[in-house]
């Protein structure tokens, strides 16, 4: 059975005016409200009773100090307005020459809250408002002579209250910085590891799916002539598919996090070297590798860099350059480690392929504080170079 519901215009207004106020203000600031409005209007009837030569309370004096409390739930969403409701009601409390006593706990909060939320001129008049109007009609309305006890204490209390309101905005806006500074890094630092990620994306399926293109076009081409070749190519694109899934698998278990044990970056080392030139082989192109200096195991982040660089640029010379021999020249010196590719084809101009390859290999060099530099060759072919500082940049 349903039962009607009667709710009167005034009730529901009521209701819907309360569920703005409770949305409007934070929950621990509903915890403080009853115990700072016990605390202004049992404070106010204590300091009447304590303080002689005023008014003494009524309704009205009550309904101000329980007013104030209330209002502040509302400083963060209309700062400047809880503020002179506050100056208002505190006002016309010390106008009637109410006992002093905690009713001006609400200003204080209310002038804090505004300077807080970057309205330091409003908040500064209305606390001077306050001010202004007991010293300008405390003698002429009351017919009393001023204290020099009474206005320090008067001003003395003003300048405590600014004070603790700018303490209190300095340390907000420090830690806002903080956390902004924070995030900002957490931001760049996110955006590095998403490029470095997209290089080695890169870098890895480019190569290898390079590799595995020219050896299917050879296996497709003589498969039926001389099926012994064709064989060797099926083998080199096997070889070449299955690393390109080990490294692959590894920058995948990178992304995911999901195994302790595996490496925190992607890692690659020189000696690989050897495996590429034999792939390479495979292509059809012919490629010599010569070292220079003492050999020795380099910082991870350089023997990566270098690593990629040869790898891209052997990728664009099998792609591009329509060569038959490639050289890599590694010269271990005491402060950098310096890599040239040259190759003899009818060289490539980077600006004609429109991939982020160049790109990517200049990107590493500049991240250890190095250089890369692409042009033509001895031969007429392309040559790429690049200086790897092994002490990278701090």
């Amino acid at each position: 059975m349903l039962h009607r519901c009667d709710v009167s215009p005034a009730r529901f207004a009521y209701r819907e005016g309360m569920s703005v106020v409770l949305r409007a203000a934070p929950r621990p600031a509903l915890f403080g409200l009853l115990p700072l409005t016990i605390f202004q209007v049992a404070g106010t009837v204590g300091a009447n009773r304590n303080q002689t030569g005023h008014r003494a309370l009524d309704a009205l004096a009550i309904v101000i100090a329980a007013l104030g409390p209330p209002s502040l739930l509302l400083v963060r969403r209309w700062p400047r307005q809880v503020l002179w409701f506050v100056v208002a009601i505190t006002v016309v409390y010390l106008l009637r020459d109410y006992a002093y006593g905690p009713v001006l706990a609400s200003l204080a909060i209310a002038t804090i809250g505004t300077v807080v939320r970057g309205h330091r001129v409003a908040a500064w008049l209305g606390l001077g408002t306050v001010v202004v109007a007991v010293i300008a009609v405390q003698r002429p309305m009351y017919d009393r002579e001023w204290s020099w006890s009474w206005l320090s204490g008067v001003a003395a209390w003003s300048l405590l209250v600014v004070a603790v309101a700018e303490v209190v905005r300095v340390r907000r806006e420090r830690i806002s910085a903080s956390r902004q500074a924070r995030d900002e890094a957490s931001r760049r630092q996110a955006n590095e590891e998403r490029l470095q990620i997209a290089r080695e994306l890169h870098d890895v399926v480019a190569h290898h799916i390079s590799l595995i293109n020219v050896q299917a076009g050879v296996a497709l081409h003589i498969v039926d002539r001389k099926p012994e070749q064709a064989q060797t190519a099926l083998e080199a694109i096997k070889d070449a598919s299955k690393e390109a899934l080990v490294e692959l698998r590894s920058l995948v278990g990178i992304l995911r996090d999901v195994d302790d044990e595996a490496p925190r970056k992607p890692t690659g080392t020189l000696a690989s070297l050897d495996d590429l030139v034999e792939r390479s082989g495979h292509a059809g192109l012919q490629v010599r590798k010569t070292v220079r200096g003492d050999v020795r195991p380099l910082p991870s982040s350089v023997e990566l860099a270098a690593l990629r660089i040869v790898q891209e640029a052997i990728t664009n010379v099998v792609r591009h350059a329509g060569a038959t021999n490639a050289d890599i020249a590694l010269a271990y010196d005491a402060e950098e480690l310096t890599v040239t590719v040259e190759d003899d084809g009818h060289g490539f101009v980077p600006g004609d392929a429109g991939g982020t390859g160049i790109v990517g290999m200049r990107e590493r060099a500049e991240t250890l504080g190095g250089t890369l530099e692409v042009g033509r060759g001895s031969t007429g072919g392309t040559r790429v170079h690049a200086s790897l500082p092994l002490k990278g940049r701090s």
